[in-house]
């Protein structure tokens, strides 16, 4: 009886550390952070003119009616509903209804061995492979391993070397590398 218990600990355990494995590079829309580059709308339901759309600049702060300049960058979407209605509630509102969503995200980069390496728009869902798709395809010398992304997390960059089918994020650098024959 013993025996079987932990056997299947073993594979619960497993299971549960391959699936944070799978998980470590793909993006959780829910915690999603944002960055210089995504655009956002506010509502604020029944004040039309606290409602914006606006594209965060580079400094990483917006300024916002009544509440003067906000730092949203490295903020999730409810941490920004909540900064906002903080902010409004009592001086200016009374329990004010707020919804931030993003409108556009940041784009991905892509070079090395593409036929069209650039800027693109993100969009969920998007592996290397599709990524590459979007930049005209892989050339004749690509390398389908060894490709490399570089992605900031926590105000830190780093290099991951990923597949083709990899999950990408907004604001990735992907770099494919040519094959050696």
């Amino acid at each position: 009886m013993e025996k079987s218990v932990r056997y299947v600990l073993t594979f619960v355990l497993l299971l549960f550390v391959c699936n944070a494995a799978a998980q470590e590079g793909n993006v959780n829309m829910s915690q999603y952070r944002l960055g210089v580059g995504d655009k956002i709308l506010i509502k604020v339901f029944g004040q039309s003119d606290l409602s914006m759309e606006t594209r965060i600049p580079d400094v990483g702060k917006i300024n916002y009616p009544f509440l003067g300049d906000l730092k949203l960058v490295g903020l999730t979407l409810s941490e920004v509903e909540s900064l906002i209605y903080d902010g409004l509630e009592g001086d200016y509102l009374i329990n004010p209804s707020i919804a931030v969503s993003i409108v556009e995200y940041r784009p991905f980069f892509i070079d090395g061995e593409v036929k069209s390496p650039g800027g693109y728009p993100y969009q969920p869902g998007l592996s290397v492979n599709k990524a590459a798709a979007l930049a005209g395809g892989y050339t004749e010398r690509a390398s389908r391993s060894d490709i490399q992304i570089i992605r900031e997390k926590n105000g830190q960059q780093r290099t991951i070397e990923v597949d083709v089918g990899h999950l990408i994020q907004p604001g990735d650098i992907i770099t494919v590398p040519q094959r050696f024959f």
